[in-house]
């Protein structure tokens, strides 16, 4: 039997490991950010009952935004959410370059506060939907906006906890690879982000002792 180890190179690795310790049944039913289910494509990980993208890419998938889902309260067990991480309304929307690269892969919101909202939004809804003990898997990363960070693991840590889930677990994704614009290397002024996050949270009624 392997240690499951919270770092890994691998997604497919990392999401294996969180339903074989957390997910009682071995699955994931649903993935509200669905888009073209690279999660599951020959990675042995079950495609989830719903699916749903706020712009459906494959037949099966319906129409809905992550924040307001058609299902039932307490109806699932587990829920995925990967939703964008970016914000910009800059001429990096408009241009045929590849600084335009990162933008046209996972999208964008037009400022950090929407983004943010749309974070909250999501998990008030992931917890109205999910079971007693339910888990919602949410991938998430850090980045660097306008010469700001923003540390977005620690801001859904704590708005997760306001919206009643217990932080159970987290994993770290390594990136051998990353995209980079032409002008983030000319002008860097922070070290560049190699790895994004998997947040594990439960719903519960569990208080979180900070001392």
């Amino acid at each position: 039997m392997n240690l499951i180890k919270s770092i890994s190179y691998d997604q497919s690795e990392i999401i294996k490991d969180i339903l074989s310790l957390y997910v009682q049944q071995g699955y994931i039913d649903c993935d509200c950010t669905y888009s073209k289910g690279n999660f599951y494509k020959n990675t042995g990980i079950e495609k989830p009952k719903y699916k749903f993208d706020i712009l459906p890419q494959t037949e099966d998938t319906t129409q809905a935004s992550a924040d307001h889902l058609p299902l039932e309260n307490d109806s699932i067990n587990c829920m995925m959410f990967d939703p964008p991480f970016l914000a910009t309304t800059g001429k990096s929307l408009t241009s045929d370059d590849n600084n335009n690269a990162i933008n046209k892969r996972f999208g964008v919101f037009p400022n950090e506060r929407e983004l943010h909202t749309f974070y909250i939004n999501t998990m008030r809804e992931a917890y109205r939907v999910l079971k007693d003990n339910g888990i919602l898997i949410f991938k998430c990363q850090d980045k660097i906006s306008s010469s700001k960070q923003y540390m977005s693991h620690c801001f859904i840590w704590s708005e997760a906890i306001k919206a009643g889930f217990y932080p159970k677990d987290l994993f770290i994704l390594l990136a051998k690879n990353r995209l980079v614009a032409d002008w983030q290397l000319k002008n860097q002024k922070h070290a560049r982000k190699f790895h994004s996050y998997f947040w594990v949270l439960e719903k519960s009624d569990r208080k979180i002792n900070f001392i």
